[in-house]
């Protein structure tokens, strides 16, 4: 299986198998696309560009008001949730769940998913983005 392969494969696994997850997509800080599984209405492209830019103004806004280091940035919209984690230094994981998902539950699924997508991209040197 090639690298984004196996990248798409972890995606693809984490949306099948955790009710009320309805995408997920690993992006560069810079907002290039890695791997998806997004609902087919949404384009990848726009999508990673989207996450850069909420990444970049919830570091701001974490730095400015003085609360630390961004372990995660979370909007909440009527028809669900788009939470951005750190995957490392060199990714992000975007993921998007119906509103109907226990917090707490999705939280945790999504945390061992980052781990497990950045010990996949660390074991696979050609995922080095520098």
């Amino acid at each position: 299986m090639s690298n984004i392969g196996s990248l798409q494969g972890i995606l693809q696994n984490f949306v099948v198998t955790n009710p009320g997850v309805e995408g997920a997509a690993i992006v560069t800080p810079d907002g290039l696309p890695l791997a998806s599984v997004l609902p087919s209405q949404m384009d990848e492209e726009r999508t990673a560009a989207m996450s850069a830019a909420m990444l970049s103004l919830g570091e701001r806004i974490g730095k400015e008001l003085t609360r630390g280091s961004i372990d995660r940035i979370f909007v909440q919209g009527d028809r669900g949730y788009a939470v951005l984690t750190s995957c490392g230094e060199e990714a992000m994981l975007l993921t998007l769940a119906s509103a109907e998902v226990k917090q707490g539950v999705l939280f945790l699924e999504i945390k061992q998913l980052s781990k497990t997508v950045e010990t996949a991209m660390k074991a696979s040197p050609s995922f080095s983005l520098t």
